[in-house]
């Protein structure tokens, strides 16, 4: 398998390697941003998640939005945002290389229920400065807010 492949594990990856991502930012009515917690972790961060092989971001960022929050969203219902790199929240050492979309046309009421490894999820403002937020949300929170 080639060493880029997303469904490798950290473990398996050099450290100088970039852990492959995309994610989405989705809006409340506050524009508040959507963020989730995997279980056993203790950061924040945008929905989505690895690219697995041969897949385009977006494609990753659609699948893991359905398989982890049950929203099936089109390729014309998202926007790139822009490309980040930033130290991983759960992964000691590493980095992620994340292509972030925009959700487009959806925007929830309430916090909606999280599937698979998701243990929880939570709205964050942009100007947050909470140390829960993993080091690539608050690089995204600051593009959207324009600071």
């Amino acid at each position: 398998m080639d060493q880029k492949g997303s469904t490798l594990k950290p473990s398996e990856l050099e450290p100088s390697e970039p852990i492959r991502i995309a994610a989405v930012v989705i809006y409340n009515q506050h524009r508040q941003v959507l963020s989730v917690r995997k279980t056993g972790t203790s950061a924040f961060m945008l929905p989505g998640g690895k690219l697995e092989p041969g897949e385009t971001p977006q494609a990753a960022a659609i699948r893991e939005i359905s398989e982890e929050l049950h929203f099936d969203l089109k390729e014309e219902e998202v926007d790139f945002l822009g490309h980040f790199e930033a130290p991983a929240a759960n992964e000691p050492g590493f980095f992620v290389d994340c292509h972030v979309f925009t959700a487009v046309d959806l925007t929830l009421n309430d916090t909606p229920e999280v599937f698979e490894e998701l243990a929880e999820a939570a709205f964050f403002p942009l100007d947050s400065t909470s140390p829960k937020l993993a080091p690539l949300s608050k690089d995204v929170f600051a593009v959207l807010a324009g600071t």
